[in-house]
Protein backbone atom coordinates (compact mmCIF):
# COMPACT_ATOMS: atom_id res chain seq x y z
CA UNK A 1 0.00 0.00 0.00
CA UNK A 2 2.79 2.41 0.96
CA UNK A 3 4.43 2.02 -2.46
CA UNK A 4 1.47 3.94 -3.93
CA UNK A 5 2.20 7.01 -1.78
CA UNK A 6 2.32 10.39 -3.53
CA UNK A 7 3.38 13.78 -2.19
CA UNK A 8 1.14 16.80 -2.68
CA UNK A 9 2.40 20.36 -2.12
CA UNK A 10 0.12 23.24 -1.25
CA UNK A 11 -0.53 25.71 -4.06
CA UNK A 12 -0.38 28.48 -1.45
CA UNK A 13 2.98 27.49 0.10
CA UNK A 14 5.11 24.82 -1.57
CA UNK A 15 6.77 23.98 1.75
CA UNK A 16 3.46 22.65 3.14
CA UNK A 17 3.09 18.99 2.13
CA UNK A 18 0.79 16.05 2.66
CA UNK A 19 1.03 12.46 1.43
CA UNK A 20 -1.82 10.61 -0.23
CA UNK A 21 -2.30 6.88 -0.87
CA UNK A 22 -4.93 5.74 -3.39
CA UNK A 23 -7.03 2.73 -2.47
CA UNK A 24 -10.23 1.70 -0.68
CA UNK A 25 -10.50 3.02 2.87
CA UNK A 26 -13.22 3.06 5.52
CA UNK A 27 -13.77 5.82 8.10
CA UNK A 28 -16.40 6.02 10.85
CA UNK A 29 -18.68 7.97 8.52
CA UNK A 30 -17.83 7.00 4.95
CA UNK A 31 -15.68 5.18 2.42
CA UNK A 32 -12.98 7.12 0.56
CA UNK A 33 -10.59 6.33 -2.26
CA UNK A 34 -7.56 8.09 -0.74
CA UNK A 35 -5.86 8.01 2.62
CA UNK A 36 -4.63 11.54 3.30
CA UNK A 37 -1.62 11.54 5.59
CA UNK A 38 -1.20 14.87 7.43
CA UNK A 39 1.37 13.58 9.92
CA UNK A 40 4.06 16.04 8.79
CA UNK A 41 1.83 19.05 9.46
CA UNK A 42 0.76 17.67 12.85
CA UNK A 43 4.25 16.73 14.04
CA UNK A 44 6.82 18.97 12.26
CA UNK A 45 6.84 22.37 13.97
CA UNK A 46 8.17 24.32 10.99
CA UNK A 47 5.49 22.99 8.66
CA UNK A 48 2.80 23.45 11.32
CA UNK A 49 3.87 27.11 11.67
CA UNK A 50 3.63 27.67 7.91
CA UNK A 51 0.22 26.02 7.78
CA UNK A 52 -0.96 28.12 10.72
CA UNK A 53 0.13 31.33 9.01
CA UNK A 54 -1.83 30.38 5.88
CA UNK A 55 -4.98 29.68 7.89
CA UNK A 56 -4.58 32.75 10.11
CA UNK A 57 -4.61 35.01 7.05
CA UNK A 58 -8.11 33.75 6.24
CA UNK A 59 -9.41 34.90 9.66
CA UNK A 60 -7.63 38.26 9.91
CA UNK A 61 -10.99 40.05 10.17
CA UNK A 62 -12.80 37.47 12.32
CA UNK A 63 -12.96 37.86 16.13
CA UNK A 64 -11.51 34.70 17.72
CA UNK A 65 -11.17 34.10 21.46
CA UNK A 66 -10.74 30.32 21.48
CA UNK A 67 -9.50 27.63 19.11
CA UNK A 68 -11.13 24.23 19.60
CA UNK A 69 -8.74 21.60 18.25
CA UNK A 70 -9.89 18.23 16.94
CA UNK A 71 -8.07 15.23 15.46
CA UNK A 72 -4.57 15.89 16.78
CA UNK A 73 -4.27 19.51 15.65
CA UNK A 74 -3.14 20.94 19.01
CA UNK A 75 0.35 22.00 17.84
CA UNK A 76 -1.12 23.58 14.73
CA UNK A 77 -3.71 25.26 16.96
CA UNK A 78 -1.02 26.80 19.17
CA UNK A 79 0.79 28.28 16.16
CA UNK A 80 -2.55 29.45 14.76
CA UNK A 81 -3.30 31.24 18.05
CA UNK A 82 0.10 32.93 17.88
CA UNK A 83 -0.51 34.05 14.29
CA UNK A 84 -4.02 35.32 15.03
CA UNK A 85 -2.81 37.37 18.00
CA UNK A 86 -0.06 38.95 15.88
CA UNK A 87 -2.13 40.29 12.98
CA UNK A 88 -5.57 41.56 12.05
CA UNK A 89 -8.50 42.12 14.35
CA UNK A 90 -7.16 39.76 17.05
CA UNK A 91 -3.86 41.58 17.69
CA UNK A 92 -2.91 41.27 21.36
CA UNK A 93 -5.62 38.69 22.12
CA UNK A 94 -4.59 35.88 24.47
CA UNK A 95 -6.26 33.09 22.49
CA UNK A 96 -7.34 29.92 24.31
CA UNK A 97 -6.39 26.58 22.71
CA UNK A 98 -8.51 23.67 23.97
CA UNK A 99 -9.60 20.15 23.01
CA UNK A 100 -12.97 18.58 23.91
CA UNK A 101 -13.17 15.24 25.65
CA UNK A 102 -15.22 12.31 24.40
CA UNK A 103 -17.30 10.67 27.13
CA UNK A 104 -18.31 7.00 27.28
CA UNK A 105 -21.24 7.68 24.91
CA UNK A 106 -19.00 9.32 22.31
CA UNK A 107 -20.36 12.79 23.13
CA UNK A 108 -18.07 15.83 23.15
CA UNK A 109 -17.79 17.54 26.52
CA UNK A 110 -15.73 20.27 28.17
CA UNK A 111 -14.84 19.75 31.82
CA UNK A 112 -15.68 22.47 34.35
CA UNK A 113 -12.12 23.85 34.39
CA UNK A 114 -12.20 24.37 30.60
CA UNK A 115 -15.73 25.72 30.17
CA UNK A 116 -14.69 29.34 30.79
CA UNK A 117 -12.74 29.13 27.48
CA UNK A 118 -16.01 28.35 25.66
CA UNK A 119 -18.76 30.19 27.54
CA UNK A 120 -19.57 33.46 25.74
CA UNK A 121 -16.49 33.15 23.53
CA UNK A 122 -15.96 33.43 19.75
CA UNK A 123 -14.80 30.00 18.65
CA UNK A 124 -12.64 28.84 15.74
CA UNK A 125 -13.03 25.11 15.10
CA UNK A 126 -9.81 23.50 13.83
CA UNK A 127 -10.03 20.05 12.25
CA UNK A 128 -7.54 18.01 10.28
CA UNK A 129 -9.95 16.66 7.65
CA UNK A 130 -13.55 17.34 6.66
CA UNK A 131 -15.24 14.94 4.26
CA UNK A 132 -18.90 14.65 5.28
CA UNK A 133 -19.36 17.48 7.79
CA UNK A 134 -20.71 15.16 10.51
CA UNK A 135 -17.88 15.84 12.94
CA UNK A 136 -18.27 19.58 12.39
CA UNK A 137 -22.02 19.38 13.08
CA UNK A 138 -21.41 17.42 16.28
CA UNK A 139 -18.78 19.95 17.36
CA UNK A 140 -21.06 22.89 16.65
CA UNK A 141 -23.79 21.34 18.81
CA UNK A 142 -21.27 20.93 21.63
CA UNK A 143 -20.03 24.51 21.35
CA UNK A 144 -23.59 25.86 21.39
CA UNK A 145 -24.42 23.72 24.43
CA UNK A 146 -21.61 25.45 26.35
CA UNK A 147 -22.82 28.86 25.12
CA UNK A 148 -19.99 29.46 22.68
CA UNK A 149 -20.37 31.07 19.24
CA UNK A 150 -18.84 29.28 16.27
CA UNK A 151 -17.19 32.07 14.26
CA UNK A 152 -15.06 30.03 11.86
CA UNK A 153 -14.03 26.59 10.64
CA UNK A 154 -10.47 25.75 9.57
CA UNK A 155 -9.14 22.47 8.17
CA UNK A 156 -5.92 21.13 6.76
CA UNK A 157 -7.92 19.26 4.10
CA UNK A 158 -11.59 19.59 3.21
CA UNK A 159 -13.62 17.85 0.53
CA UNK A 160 -16.56 20.18 1.26
CA UNK A 161 -16.73 23.97 1.01
CA UNK A 162 -19.18 24.62 3.84
CA UNK A 163 -20.94 23.03 6.79
CA UNK A 164 -24.29 24.21 8.12
CA UNK A 165 -24.00 27.38 6.06
CA UNK A 166 -20.49 28.30 7.28
CA UNK A 167 -17.52 28.33 4.92
CA UNK A 168 -14.66 25.93 5.63
CA UNK A 169 -11.23 27.50 5.09
CA UNK A 170 -8.58 24.93 4.24
CA UNK A 171 -5.03 24.52 2.98
CA UNK A 172 -5.80 21.55 0.69
CA UNK A 173 -9.09 20.69 -1.05
CA UNK A 174 -10.39 17.86 -3.21
CA UNK A 175 -9.41 19.64 -6.44
CA UNK A 176 -5.78 18.95 -5.53
CA UNK A 177 -6.50 15.22 -5.20
CA UNK A 178 -7.56 13.73 -8.55
CA UNK A 179 -11.01 12.09 -8.58
CA UNK A 180 -11.36 12.11 -4.78
CA UNK A 181 -14.47 10.19 -3.69
CA UNK A 182 -16.26 10.15 -0.34
CA UNK A 183 -19.53 8.25 0.02
CA UNK A 184 -21.53 6.03 2.34
CA UNK A 185 -20.69 2.34 2.45
CA UNK A 186 -24.04 1.59 0.78
CA UNK A 187 -23.18 3.82 -2.18
CA UNK A 188 -19.49 2.96 -2.42
CA UNK A 189 -18.52 2.09 -6.03
CA UNK A 190 -15.47 0.17 -4.79
CA UNK A 191 -17.65 -2.04 -2.61
CA UNK A 192 -19.96 -2.65 -5.55
CA UNK A 193 -16.94 -3.78 -7.56
CA UNK A 194 -16.05 -6.09 -4.63
CA UNK A 195 -12.70 -4.38 -4.06
CA UNK A 196 -11.39 -5.18 -0.60
CA UNK A 197 -10.94 -2.40 1.96
CA UNK A 198 -7.22 -1.66 2.29
CA UNK A 199 -7.35 -0.10 5.75
CA UNK A 200 -9.50 1.46 8.44
CA UNK A 201 -8.56 5.13 8.86
CA UNK A 202 -9.14 7.90 11.36
CA UNK A 203 -7.35 11.03 12.55
CA UNK A 204 -4.62 8.94 14.22
CA UNK A 205 -3.67 7.04 11.06
CA UNK A 206 -4.52 3.75 9.41
CA UNK A 207 -4.75 0.07 10.26
CA UNK A 208 -4.44 -2.41 7.40
CA UNK A 209 -6.99 -5.20 7.17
Amino acid sequence: MENRKQEIRSTIDKHIKIDIIPGHFATNHSHVNYYIDMTKIKTHHKMAKRCADVLAAKFAGTPIDTIVCLEGTEMLGAFLAESLSSNGINVGTDVYVVTPELNSNGQMIFRDNIQSAIWGKNILLLISSASTGKTISRSEECIKYYNGTLNGIAAIFSAITEANGMQIHCVFDDEEIPKYITCSSADCPMCKERLKVDALINSFGYSKI
